[in-house]
């Protein structure tokens, strides 16, 4: 970002705040104060300001809702900020990004569509938009301020039927205020016409029943006391209305009254607030409406959006409905793009198998290539890509995949110890040639003396290999040369020998010959005896400290 070159006070302050951001992008304190030092840039920020001052605070509020798109009141300040330096077209604008970025807050919303009705002169389009709202945000436990704006804005022009027509939507909406909206309905219904305040088959319906209970015309009453029983009969029929979304206000009033924080923050929830979002998701899932259960989980996602678990479920949820890949699309972006930290790259791995479920086997491949730009030596990542590989291209293909990043120099010891071992799984349970994965191991054991995967893997290996009759002996002597490679070889902590030796103690008694008892209870002395009667390996090198390979680095894997 072009830093302001304005007064030497003001540009030195911006300076230091965005190498601040830069240094910690997600200490939002640090943005707040980046914020304030922009808009008040040659004593605030206006239509007359530099071009330079005005391009510095834009960029700031770009980077800022770059980075936090759900921060909502930062939409609305950068909205009233572009409004004072460019006008409603250039706010408008503001406004849009934000809806496509937060699409269901309520406050913004409203910001929007207040904002519009006080800058725009044509009534159609300004309710367009506040139907655009109403889609997004009409089902919200909070609307009633979205619609209490709605309905003001009606009022303003005399639209009776349609201010009618907005009430008897939200009597149907379970939410905070639907009684305040029920009294309102009920009110104005004894003033408009019978056919307005009853669907018509519901009319129709209670006028039949009238005539059969001899009730009605027939009966020669007039057409006075005729409507004013249906009338009556209509209130009923909208006290039933009110007692269904009563009910399902009910219902839901338990977990909306423990949501502490409805919007987004950088802040973690605590885990009675995870535990409220689950049991609500319950519920609606439970109730099987997919509008109501799909609004549930974006407006979750907000407040979790940097819970990796909840963008899964809702994933999975979606998964299971009919004719929705592009919705399920859609989240997974979202979630990889834009709001799960790819430190959590389970997500990411999640979107690529689904991609590759849906015949786009390049674009699969192309999302573990971008986790693995900013996690380079990520096992999980690696293994996933080369199985993606084996799937499609064959097992060479799985091979090169663990080769060339064994081979990188961006990856450590550790990481490089645990693919030889994928590798060797590889040869072993896919390719079934189970000696071309004794010899990787074998041959590169000495690089990777310290790695608990590597020995870990190596053991189990050998462990797991099937038994035929008469070559116990020979399986029992390639595990103990494993074991004596752990003892006299590899430099692991205590503990991870211990556990190494333990696992080679069951093995004893489960398969092992004759002697197996012998061996065993040495062993168990030796490792699990007091310190009097053990018998662990010493510590290799000088002074106690493990010896490293070449140098004093991890060499690399070599090959024959």
């Amino acid at each position: 970002m072009d830093v302001y070159g304005g007064n030497d006070e003001e540009s030195a302050e911006l300076r230091k705040l965005l190498l601040e951001v830069n240094d910690d992008p997600d200490n939002f304190e640090i943005w707040e104060k980046l914020v304030r030092a922009g808009e008040l840039l040659e004593g605030g920020i206006n239509r007359n300001s530099s071009s330079q001052a005005i391009t510095t605070v834009r960029s700031i509020y770009d980077r800022l809702l770059g980075k936090f798109p759900l921060f909502f009141g930062y939409w609305k300040k950068y909205a009233d900020l572009e409004f004072s330096i460019a006008g409603t077209e250039a706010a408008e604008m503001v406004y849009e990004r934000g809806i496509a970025s937060v699409a269901n807050s309520v406050d913004l919303w409203t910001n929007y569509c207040s904002f519009k009705t006080e800058t725009s002169h044509d009534a159609d389009v300004i309710r367009e938009l506040f139907e655009r709202g109403a889609a997004c945000v009409g089902l919200d436990f909070l609307a009633h301020p979205f619609w209490d704006k709605y309905i003001e804005f009606e009022e303003r022009l005399e639209g009776v039927d349609r201010i009618f027509t907005i009430l008897g939507r939200i009597i149907l909406i379970p939410m905070h205020q639907y009684a305040r909206y029920f009294e309102k309905y009920r009110q104005w219904a004894q003033s408009r016409p019978l056919t307005v305040i009853a669907p018509p088959g519901t009319l129709t319906q209670l006028q039949m029943d009238l005539e059969n209970e001899g009730a009605g015309y027939k009966a020669g009453r007039n057409q006075a006391e005729v409507e004013r029983e249906l009338r009556a009969r209509i209130d009923n029929y909208h006290l039933e209305l009110f007692r269904r979304t009563q009910t399902e206000t009910t219902k839901r009033w338990t977990y909306e009254s423990e949501i502490k924080r409805p919007y987004f923050h950088v802040t973690e929830l605590d885990e009675s607030q995870l535990t409220n979002w689950r049991k609500y998701l319950d519920f609606e899932e439970s109730e099987g409406d997919y509008t109501r259960t799909q609004f549930l989980y974006e407006r979750c996602l907000v407040t979790c959006a940097q819970h990796d678990e909840f963008w899964l479920r809702y994933a999975r949820w979606m998964l299971a409905q009919q004719g929705k890949e592009e919705e399920l699309r859609n989240i997974y972006q979202r979630a990889s793009c834009i709001f799960v930290p790819i430190a959590l790259p389970t997500t990411r791995l999640q979107y690529a198998y689904f991609e590759e479920m849906s015949g786009r086997v390049d674009v699969a491949k192309d999302i573990h290539e971008a986790i693995l730009i900013n996690l380079p030596g990520h096992v999980q990542t690696i293994v996933s890509l080369a199985n993606v590989n084996r799937r499609h291209s064959g097992l060479d293909s799985a091979i090169a995949v663990y080769q060339s990043h064994i081979e990188s120099q961006a990856i450590d010891a550790t990481a490089k110890a645990a693919l030889v071992a994928e590798w060797a799984k590889l040869l072993w349970k896919v390719k079934g040639a189970a000696e071309e994965a004794r010899q990787l191991f074998q041959k590169n054991q000495h690089w990777y003396l310290e790695s608990a995967a590597f020995w870990t893997n190596y053991l189990r290996f050998e462990i797991e290999q099937p038994t035929a009759a008469g070559s116990e002996q020979s399986q029992y002597d390639r595990i103990r040369r494993v074991v004596d490679d752990i003892l006299t070889k590899s430099v692991l902590p205590e503990a991870t020998v211990q556990e190494l030796i333990t696992t080679y103690m069951k093995y004893l008694l489960e398969r092992g010959t004759k002697d197996a008892a012998k061996e065993y209870m040495n062993l168990d002395r030796e490792i699990n005896g007091p310190a009097s009667v053990q018998k662990l390996p010493a510590p290799q090198g000088d002074s106690g400290k493990p010896l490293l390979p070449v140098n004093g680095q991890p060499a690399p894997v070599r090959y024959s």
